[in-house]
Parts: C-alpha cells; sequence; structure tokens
C-alpha cells in the first residue's frame, strides 16, 4: 500500500466530533480532507489549526443530501490527491420533537440530514474504493440509543436506524466488488453534552453510565481509528457509549 493515506470526514468544520476524528486520522498519518455545508469559516479556522499542529488537511464544502454536489466533492478530491482510504460520515442533524408535533416533514428532514446524507457519501466514496487495489474502510455514526431508545426522538431515531441498517448491506455489496473495502458503524453516547443542558440533566446522563463519567468527542475518534485500522473487522457496530447501552440502571 502506498505511504500517502487520504480521509475524508464529514461534518467536520466545525469544532465539534468530526473535527476531533480528523485531528486523531491526521496524527496517525492520514491528509485530511474536512467537509462543511455552510460553516466556511469555522472550517478555515479549523484547518488553519490543524496546519499549525503540522497535519495536512483542506476544506471542501458541499450539501450531501444533494447527489450532484456529494460527486462533485469526491471528484476534488480525487483531483487533490488521487485516492480516498478513508470515509467517516459525521455530518448529522439532532432532533427533538413531542409525540404530538411529530409528522410527515419530521421524518423527511431527519431522513435527508442523517440517512440520505451518509447513504450518497459512502455510495459514491464506496464506489471508488472499489477501484483502488488496497480497497479502503468506511466508517458511519449512529447513536447507542438505537439499543435502548430515550423519548423525544421519534424521527431522529428512525433515520440512524436506517444508517445502521445502511451500514450493513453496503458492507456486503462493497465486499463482493473487492473484499478490502470495509463499512463499520460508531454508536457515540454522551461524548458532547449541549452546553445549555441543565446541570441536573447532565448528572443523569452520566450516572446513567457504567463507568460513571461523562465521555468526550476523542472517544470517538479512537473507536473509528481503531476500526480503519483493523483490517477483519466489517458490518460491525461499536457503542462508544461508556456502558450506557447494557445497563438496565439508567435510561
Amino acid at each position: 500500500m502506498s505511504e500517502l493515506r487520504v480521509a475524508l470526514v464529514t461534518g467536520s468544520g466545525k469544532k465539534r466530533v468530526g473535527f476531533e476524528v480528523a485531528r486523531l486520522l491526521g496524527q496517525a498519518g492520514y491528509k485530511l480532507i474536512l467537509h462543511y455545508r455552510s460553516s466556511r469559516e469555522e472550517a478555515l479556522e479549523s484547518i488553519a489549526l490543524l496546519q499549525r499542529e503540522g497535519l495536512s488537511a483542506h476544506a471542501l464544502a458541499a450539501d450531501l443530501s444533494r447527489e450532484t454536489e456529494v460527486q462533485a466533492l469526491v471528484q476534488e478530491v480525487m483531483r487533490l490527491h488521487g485516492r480516498i482510504d478513508a470515509l467517516v460520515t459525521c455530518a448529522s442533524q439532532w432532533g427533538r420533537q413531542k409525540l404530538e408535533q411529530i409528522d410527515a416533514s419530521s421524518f423527511q428532514q431527519q431522513f435527508e440530514a442523517n440517512t440520505l446524507t451518509t447513504a450518497l457519501i459512502s455510495l459514491v466514496v464506496g464506489r471508488q474504493m472499489v477501484k483502488q487495489e488496497s480497497g479502503g474502510g468506511i466508517v458511519t455514526l449512529g447513536d447507542w440509543a438505537l439499543q435502548r431508545p430515550y423519548l423525544d426522538y421519534l424521527a431522529y431515531h428512525t433515520s440512524k436506524g436506517a444508517v445502521a441498517a445502511f451500514t450493513k448491506a453496503l458492507a456486503c455489496e462493497l465486499a463482493r466488488q473487492n473484499p478490502l473495502v470495509r463499512v463499520n458503524m460508531v454508536e457515540p453516547g454522551p461524548v458532547m453534552l449541549p452546553p445549555d443542558l441543565p446541570e441536573h440533566e447532565r448528572q443523569e446522563a452520566i450516572a446513567a453510565t457504567l463507568v460513571q463519567r461523562e465521555g468526550s468527542p476523542v472517544h470517538v475518534a479512537q473507536a473509528v481509528l481503531a476500526l480503519l485500522s483493523n483490517p477483519f473487522i466489517t458490518g460491525a457496530s461499536l457503542p462508544v457509549d461508556g456502558g450506557r447501552s447494557i445497563w438496565a440502571g439508567g435510561l
């Protein structure tokens, strides 16, 4: 395999989970493509930070719900580097709604923001990876609550459940064409609680984990790197939730 490795991380322009994923992959030797939709200023700040740390990074914009923009994004990555070795789909939207408020538009919005954006970029990149002798790795982002759904996020959970099904199906489809292409999913738990979350809710989230502490985006990044690094894992879902998804002691 060439020493050059290229990683495209969607939703990584802002300093959230995607940014930390990109940062760790850069430290592991990947040349980075940070994707953003509209947060250009934040993306350029993130690029400047990574470059000060000695990492190679570019920022590219695209609306991942539009197929033509997805194709243009991948073509630009190929123009810059000639290959894509890793794709991590961190672009996502978290939508809270009471059951009484949910209608068709709720499902459409969440499906477009989470399922469609993940599916389109993974499909286009996956088709490129199967052409590469060395294959490649895709990691999607799900949610720990797919195992134990919490209230007021029905449309969101539905869209993330579709991502889980898509991940397994895509792993089968791409491996049939090139067995060196692998697709896995990470299921984050309380790794970046909202800053405006009431303190009692924050403590409840922490108490609901087995490790009795809040996680961080770095923990998600470490899980992503582990899945990309292990050539014998595909079609798997890895919870990064401090044990929250298996412990019946907390909600």
